[in-house]
C-alpha cells in the first residue's frame, strides 16, 4: 500500500505525454480509420490480391534492408565497442549521418548512382539509413559483454569463429533483436526513399496510402491500408520491447577497456572501415553531382537557391525555404524536447515503482514511428479544426507533426541516461529536505545535461529532414526543404535539378554538422541511438 501513492503521483504525472499523443496522435488517426470505414469499401480492399502484392513487397524489401544492415552494422559495432583505434570517433560520427539525412536526399543520393531506381537501390538506401542504428544498439551492450568468458572459451581450445558464435553471439542476441526490430519497422514504413527510387513501378503500403489518399481520394482503401500497417507496426513494437527488456536484463555487465586488435580480429576491423567507406559513397555522389552539369562543373544549383527555380517553379527561393525549415525544426524540437524528458521521466518514477503502466506507456510513445505520416496529415485536416483557432491553418501544425516523430527518438536518448543516476543520490537528496522537483533540478538534470543537449540536437536534425507528414501539410508559400527538394524533382529543367541536388547538399551539410556535435556531448550511455 505504500507504493500506492508514489505510483498514482507517477501515473498523474503521464497526463502530458498521453494527452499529446492522445490528441496529436491518437484523434486524427481514428478519425481518418473511422471515415473509411464509415464509406465502406474496407474488406474489398482486403480481399483485394493487389493489397497483398503490396503488403508482400514491403515486408519483403523491409527484411531484406533489416538483414544487410545486421551484416554491415555488427564488424562497426565491435570496432566502436571493442577497439581502440585511431579514427573511431570519426566512425562514430560518420555511422549516425545516413540515420539522420532526410529521406528525400538519401533518394536522391541512391537515385545519383542509379538514375533509374530498382528494387536494389531501395533496399541499399534503407539499410544505408539503419546502420547506425545496429552500429548503436549491439554495440552499446557489446563494450558491456564481460570478456572474460569469451578468453576461457578460447583457452578451451575454441576457435576465434567458434567462441564468437557460441558465446558472444547469444550475450548479443538481445540488443541484435531489438535493432532488428527497429529497423525493420523504419524499412517498412519508409517513405520518400521508395516515392524517389521506385516511382510507379514500386510501391510500400506507405506510398500506396500516400496515392490513395492525396491522389485516388480513396479513403476506404487507404483505412483498410492504414489497419494493416498498424497491425504490423503494433507486432513489430511489442517484440522489439520484449527484446530490449531482455537486453537490460540479460546479463551482469562491466564496462569493457578497449584495446588493440589482435590476429583476426584485424579483419573485422578492416571489415567495418570498408562499410564506413561504403556509406560515403552516395554521399560523395550527391555533393558531386550537385556540382556538375551538361556542361561541366558549375555552382549553377548553389546560386540558383537565390531563386524559384525554372520559370517559378516554387513559390519562395530557396534560401526562403531554408528558414522556413530552421524555424519549424526549433519549433518541433522544443514541443519534442518538453513532451520527451516529461515521458522519460514519468517512465523512470514508474518503473522504479513497479507499475505495470510503464510498459503500456513506453509503447504507446513508440507507435507514431511506425503509423503512415500521411494517415496522420489528413486526419490533422479532418480534425484540427475542432481545436480552438482552427488548428489547420496554425504555423504549429507542422511542428506538432514533425514533433510526433521526434519525440520517441527524445526518449530512446534520454531514458537509459536517467535509469543509470544512482537511487542512492536522489535518497540521500531527499532525506535532506529536497523536493521532488528539487531533487531531479539538482541531481538528474546535471547528470543528463549533455544527453538533453545531444538529444535536442539530434531531434532538431531529423525534424529539419522529416518529409513524410510534411509533403502533405505544408502550405505552398511556405514549404520547408525537404518538400521544396521533392517539388522541383517533380518538375523538368536541368535548373530544378541542380536546384534539388543544391540543396540537398545545404541539407546534408548542417545534418553533418549537428552529428559532429551530438558526438562531442554524447556520453557512454546516452541512449540507443
Amino acid at each position: 500500500m505504500a507504493l500506492a501513492g508514489p505510483r498514482l503521483t507517477w501515473s498523474l504525472a503521464a497526463l502530458l505525454p498521453l494527452v499529446f499523443l492522445g490528441v496529436f496522435f491518437a484523434w486524427p488517426v481514428a478519425a481518418i480509420v473511422a471515415l473509411g470505414l464509415g464509406e465502406g469499401g474496407v474488406w474489398p480492399a482486403l480481399g483485394d490480391p493487389g493489397t497483398w502484392s503490396l503488403v508482400g513487397f514491403t515486408l519483403g524489401q523491409a527484411a531484406a534492408a533489416t538483414v544487410l544492415a545486421l551484416v554491415a552494422g555488427l564488424p562497426v559495432a565491435f570496432l566502436l565497442a571493442r577497439c581502440r583505434v585511431r579514427g573511431t570517433g570519426l566512425v562514430r560520427a560518420a555511422v549516425m549521418v545516413p540515420f539522420v539525412l532526410p529521406t528525400v536526399v538519401v533518394g536522391l543520393a541512391f537515385r545519383a548512382l542509379w538514375p533509374d531506381g530498382g528494387v536494389l537501390p531501395i533496399v541499399l538506401a534503407n539499410a544505408f539509413f539503419n546502420v547506425a542504428v545496429v552500429a548503436r544498439t549491439v554495440g552499446g551492450l557489446w563494450a558491456k559483454v564481460d570478456r572474460r568468458a569469451e578468453d576461457a572459451a578460447r583457452a578451451l581450445g575454441a576457435s576465434r569463429l567458434r567462441a564468437f558464435t557460441s558465446v558472444v553471439l547469444p550475450a548479443l542476441g538481445p540488443a541484435i533483436g531489438s535493432a532488428a526490430s527497429v529497423v525493420f519497422l523504419f524499412c517498412a514504413t519508409s517513405f520518400g526513399v521508395v516515392l524517389v527510387l521506385g516511382g510507379a513501378r514500386y510501391r510500400t503500403l506507405e506510398t500506396e496510402i500516400y496515392l490513395r489518399t492525396v491522389e485516388l481520394f480513396d479513403l476506404s482503401g487507404a483505412a483498410a491500408l492504414s489497419l494493416l500497417q498498424f497491425a504490423a507496426v503494433l507486432a513489430v513494437l511489442l517484440v522489439g520491447g520484449a527484446a530490449r527488456r531482455r537486453r537490460e536484463k540479460a546479463l551482469p555487465l562491466r564496462v569493457e577497456v578497449r584495446r588493440r586488435p589482435v590476429g583476426g580480429e584485424w579483419g573485422v576491423v578492416a571489415a567495418a572501415w570498408l562499410v564506413i567507406g561504403a556509406l560515403l559513397v552516395p554521399v560523395v555522389g550527391l555533393v558531386v553531382r550537385s556540382l556538375s552539369t551538361q556542361d561541366g562543373w558549375s555552382l549553377a544549383g548553389y546560386r540558383a537557391l537565390a531563386g524559384t527555380g525554372d520559370r517559378g517553379t516554387l513559390a519562395v527561393t530557396g534560401w526562403q525555404a531554408a528558414a522556413q525549415s530552421l524555424r519549424t525544426a526549433t519549433d518541433a524540437t522544443v514541443v519534442a524536447l518538453v513532451v520527451g524528458v516529461v515521458s522519460a521521466v514519468v517512465l523512470v518514477g514508474l518503473r522504479r515503482h513497479g507499475s505495470w503502466f510503464a510498459e503500456t506507456l513506453d509503447t504507446a510513445l513508440m507507435l507514431p514511428l511506425g503509423v503512415s505520416a500521411v494517415t496522420v496529415g489528413f486526419g490533422y485536416l479532418i480534425t484540427m479544426d475542432a481545436l480552438p483557432g482552427d488548428f489547420r491553418t496554425s504555423p504549429l501544425l507542422v511542428p506538432l507533426a514533425q514533433a510526433l516523430v521526434v519525440t520517441p527518438l527524445i526518449v530512446r536518448i534520454v531514458l537509459p541516461v536517467l535509469r543509470a543516476v544512482d537511487e542512492r543520490l536522489r535518497q540521500a537528496a531527499a532525506t535532506l529536505g529536497a523536493s521532488p522537483w528539487r531533487v531531479w533540478r539538482e541531481v538528474d538534470l546535471p547528470l543528463a545535461s549533455r544527453s538533453l543537449v545531444a538529444a535536442a540536437g539530434f531531434g532538431f536534425v531529423v525534424a529539419l529532414g522529416e518529409f513524410g507528414a510534411t509533403s502533405f501539410l505544408a502550405r505552398p508559400d511556405a514549404p520547408t526543404l525537404p518538400v521544396v527538394i521533392a517539388r522541383l524533382m517533380s518538375r523538368p529543367g536541368e535548373l530544378n535539378s541542380q536546384l534539388a541536388y543544391a540543396a540537398c547538399a545545404l541539407l546534408m551539410v548542417v545534418t553533418t554538422a549537428a552529428v559532429l556535435l551530438i558526438e562531442r556531448l554524447r556520453v557512454p550511455s546516452g541512449g540507443e541511438f
